[in-house]
């Protein structure tokens, strides 16, 4: 407990009860868009059908069978042959990478991270960090030898490939291959946090690292890569349902965690998102991605319009993010208490995004739903 702290985002989060706040400051999908007359429908459908004493029953630790197979298939269609028994739900995908770090990580041991990333993943196990990136020629045994001077071993490479939080950036398909060879050659796992794979507006879609390991593969069951998807996205992140698509050797560890922690995820939520997937989801996803889009290319035409020069921003292809760099005598932090002030403007400074350097302070991300 000593090394967890308050996340600086959730902190910033709280602003949204403020009406008079124009909030860029959390990735939090516009209500507006959620599928609440289907929702409606679903649950009103789980108890009209004679279902309701299920629904509100304990169930299996691995997740609702018929939702688990729509999953197997959608995974399929990813590039990703899969059965249920290599689906497990989980809360949203935040459990997902906890209990992975549980089950992969020593004392000491440290994790690859893109840099900036997602700090909401990394708040309770603390591994030491080093960052792997799509266009550095480290080789292996310099990752090694870091993580064995802090007395450990590189554990794992956590990567968010497609419109990546904070910075809505895409890694191509050649820089995912180097990274599945570089973990490969470390004998590490990936863990593929694929929350906004469904929000792609623009370009062509690039197979998943767990995709392109089974090409190479043959079998899920030989494949070191761990795909963590999310509905809070694209359904509703209130009902918290995501899942671990995995080798069952990964699956099962996962499995006897979630026995001990929370026995199931929520059954009656887990029917509704079924029911609502099985005949909407690609409606939906078209639906928020036009809606993503339009206010993307908005907040482009914005920054080109009225920044300075010696400001910078990511062009992300879908997604929820832009990442803007300030020219390195700003400070983001600075700026975010002026322009709460001042503006009743929030973004979220690029501090709270930085794992290893906490002097990097020059830069800010804005959410876009």
């Amino acid at each position: 407990m000593g090394r967890m702290k308050a996340s600086e985002i959730r902190e910033l989060l709280k602003l949204l009860k403020q009406h008079d706040i124009i909030s860029f400051a959390g990735g939090i999908p516009d209500p507006d868009l959620f599928p609440k007359a289907e929702f409606a429908a679903a649950f009103a459908d789980i108890f009209s059908s004679g279902h309701g004493t299920d629904a509100l029953q304990y169930s299996v630790s691995e997740g609702y069978q018929p939702l688990r197979n729509w999953i197997a298939t959608q995974m399929a269609d990813l590039g990703i042959p899969c059965d249920v028994d290599n689906i497990l739900i989980t809360p949203g995908s935040q459990q997902a990478p906890d209990y992975l770090e549980k089950l992969l990580l020593s004392k000491d041991d440290t994790a690859l991270v893109n840099w900036p990333t997602y700090l909401g993943a990394f708040n309770a196990y603390k591994p030491h960090f080093d960052q792997i990136s799509a266009n550095s020629n480290r080789p292996a045994s310099e990752y090694q030898a870091m993580a064995s001077e802090r007395g450990g071993a590189p554990k794992f490479a956590y990567m968010s490939v497609d419109f990546a939080n904070p910075t809505g950036e895409t890694m191509d398909r050649r820089a995912r291959l180097s990274a599945l060879d570089l973990a490969t050659e470390m004998d590490i796992a990936i863990i593929e946090d694929a929350a906004y794979q469904s929000l792609r507006c623009d370009g062509e879609a690039i197979p998943p690292i767990l995709a392109l390991e089974i090409e190479r593969t043959g079998s899920i069951e030989d494949c070191r890569s761990i795909y963590c998807g999310s509905f809070s996205k694209t359904l509703a992140p209130g009902l918290r349902v995501g899942w671990v698509c995995a080798a069952k050797s990964v699956i099962q560890p996962l499995v006897l965690m979630k026995k001990a922690a929370d026995l199931h995820s929520s059954t009656i939520n887990q029917i509704a998102i079924h029911k609502v997937a099985e005949t909407g989801f690609a409606a939906q996803t078209a639906k928020i991605r036009t809606a993503y889009a339009a206010r993307r290319d908005h907040m482009l035409a914005a920054l080109k319009m009225h920044m300075p020069d010696g400001v910078t921003w990511t062009k992300p292809e879908g997604g929820m993010f832009i990442r803007v760099t300030l020219p390195a005598h700003l400070d983001g932090a600075d700026l975010l208490a002026k322009f709460l002030e001042i503006q009743k403007v929030a973004f979220v400074p690029g501090l709270a995004f930085s794992l290893m350097d906490r002097t990097v302070t020059h830069c800010a991300s804005a959410f876009l739903a």
